[in-house]
C-alpha cells in the first residue's frame, strides 16, 4: 500500500486571520513512501488587500506581482483534488490550516474544512517533543539535521515545503532501511533505500507557458531585492 504524504507550507498577507489577511502563495510536496515524487502543486494568488510590510520583508512578494494571477477560488477544486486522501505534513499547522480553512468558508460552507479531505501531521510539535525547550523554527531544524537551506534568502512556500520535506524525513529517520543478514537474521548496518525496487514511480509534469513566464517575473523580483545576486540566475548559467 502507497502512503502518500504532502507537504505544505503557504504565504500571507499578514499574520492574523482576524484582520482579514489572506493567502498568497501555497506550496505543496508530494511524497510517496517517504521517496519525493517532484509531483508538486504550486500556485500564487491575488488576495484582493494590502500586504502588511512585515509580511513582504519575509516572503518579497508584492500586491503587484499578484494582480493577475488567480484568485483562491479559482484554483480550490484543482487544490483539493490534489490534497485529497493524502497525510498533510506543515511545521506549525495550526496557522495553515487556519488560513486554508478561512478561504474555504469565504468560497463557500458547503466545502467544508481541510481536515474534511486529508490528515494534518504537525512537524513544530513533533520537533518540540524530540527537542524540548529548544527553538524548534525550520532554520535551527535544519541546522539540526544539517539540512542545506542556504539558498533561502527569502521565504517561498514551495521552497519552504521542500526544505521542510526534507527536515521531516531526518526526524523520523532519513530514508535508511535495516539490512539483516539472511542466514542469521542479525543487524548488519544500515542503507540508503536508493534501490530501484525502493523507488516510487515519478510522474514528470513539465512547466507551461504561463508558469515559465510566472517564474522570470519572480526571478526579476528576487533579483530587485538582492541586488543582482539572484542564485536561481547562477544556477541557469551553469546549467
Amino acid at each position: 500500500m502507497n502512503v502518500r504524504q504532502i507537504v505544505l507550507d503557504t504565504e500571507t498577507t499578514g499574520l492574523d486571520i482576524a484582520e482579514g489577511h489572506r493567502i498568497i502563495e501555497i506550496g505543496c510536496v508530494e511524497l510517496v513512501n517517504r521517496r519525493l515524487t517532484r509531483n508538486n502543486f504550486h500556485q500564487y494568488l491575488n488576495p484582493d488587500r494590502k500586504i502588511d510590510d512585515g509580511a513582504l520583508a519575509v516572503h518579497g512578494i508584492t500586491g503587484e506581482f499578484l494582480q493577475n494571477k488567480p484568485r483562491f477560488s479559482d484554483i480550490v477544486q484543482d487544490f483539493l483534488s490534489f490534497i485529497r486522501d493524502a497525510e498533510l505534513v506543515i511545521h506549525n499547522a495550526d496557522f495553515d490550516v487556519g488560513f486554508i480553512n478561512c478561504e474555504l468558508k469565504k468560497i463557500s460552507a458547503k466545502l467544508g474544512e481541510i481536515r474534511d479531505y486529508c490528515t494534518v501531521l504537525d512537524t513544530l510539535k513533533m520537533a518540540r517533543q524530540a527537542h524540548p525547550g529548544q527553538r524548534n523554527d525550520l532554520d535551527t531544524l535544519c541546522k539540526r539535521y544539517e539540512i542545506d537551506s542556504g539558498h533561502r534568502d527569502l521565504h517561498g512556500a514551495l521552497l519552504d515545503a521542500e526544505i521542510l520535506a526534507d527536515v521531516y524525513l531526518a526526524m523520523t529517520g532519513g530514508q535508511t532501511t535495516l539490512l539483516l543478514d539472511e542466514q542469521s537474521g542479525e543487524n548488519i548496518g544500515l542503507r540508503k533505500m536508493d534501490s530501484p525496487q525502493h523507488r516510487a514511480e515519478l510522474t514528470v509534469i513539465y512547466a507551461d507557458k504561463e508558469e515559465l513566464v510566472d517564474h522570470e517575473d519572480w526571478l526579476k523580483l528576487l533579483d530587485e531585492k538582492s541586488g543582482g545576486q539572484c542564485l536561481w540566475r547562477t544556477i541557469d548559467q551553469g546549467n
